[in-house]
């Protein structure tokens, strides 16, 4: 299997709070991959580490085969490393095709120098609406093409998050809790709306979050963190049976 993103060693402290320790993962391409722990683990820190919101004390991070340690978080995402966050912030005045629109990199009328000439920027502006209808198709928003996003619901906004992440052509996604605040049923929709999107458009997902009994049905493989150490890897069922996980801080995440 191929790795899509690698972290080596990673240390990162905060006075004399070692937040990571040392840690070393790698995420498969093409894996719905999670992060377990309890509050303080490290779990929020290393996805910040990862996607340059922090800036590692020693270590590497590799993303597809490149070496990104310490870049800042907008060449993260140009990278193809997208971070999608707990609460959603689409532009709430703008329709859901229109969030979409705003995501697309490389639009030739957002020059100042083309913008005046549509010949120049007509048919990219064309494709990128077909792209953003064919991801709308995928989540099952196109319905709310033209929906103001403030007028949708919680689950649909972090569908919409989704939504804007593929249409800026992440590779990774890295989710912070997508089901927090989501009733069960919708909250299962999501998670096969991520193994979707993991099986037809290949996208890798790398996620944090809480409520195990909904996502470990979805999750291709697991780490488990404690105070900024990795005490356990490998598929969920082995991950929540062994004694580290158990003994140390299973009834906290669950």
């Amino acid at each position: 299997m191929k790795s899509i993103l690698t972290i080596y060693n990673v240390r990162k402290t905060f006075g004399g709070l070692v937040a990571l320790d040392n840690i070393s993962i790698s995420i498969n391409e093409r894996f719905i991959t999670m992060l377990i722990g309890p509050n303080g683990s490290g779990k929020t820190t290393l996805i910040n580490v990862v996607t340059g919101f922090y800036k590692p004390d020693r270590g590497r991070v590799i993303f597809d085969g490149r070496d990104i340690t310490g870049w800042p978080p907008h060449n993260v995402y140009r990278a193809g490393m997208v971070r999608t966050f707990q609460i959603p912030e689409p532009f709430q005045r703008l329709t859901v095709l229109e969030n979409l629109m705003t995501a697309y990199r490389g639009n030739p009328g957002e020059s100042l120098l083309r913008a005046p000439f549509k010949r120049l920027w007509q048919r990219s502006e064309e494709d990128a609406a077909e792209k953003a209808f064919e991801i709308l198709r995928h989540l099952r928003l196109d319905h709310l093409w033209d929906a103001r996003a403030y007028t949708l619901s919680g689950g649909q906004m972090k569908l919409l998050e989704i939504g804007r992440a593929l249409m800026s052509g992440a590779r990774l996604i890295l989710m912070d809790e997508p089901i927090a605040g989501i009733n069960p049923v919708l909250a299962h929709e999501i998670f096969e709306h991520l193994r979707n999107l993991r099986d037809k458009l290949g996208v890798t997902f790398l996620l944090v979050e809480h409520r195990l009994e909904i996502a470990l049905k979805y999750t291709d493989y697991v780490y488990a963190l404690a105070a900024g150490r990795v005490v356990a890897e490998g598929k969920p069922e082995i991950v929540m049976a062994d004694p580290r996980v158990i003994e140390s801080y299973l009834g906290e995440v669950s």
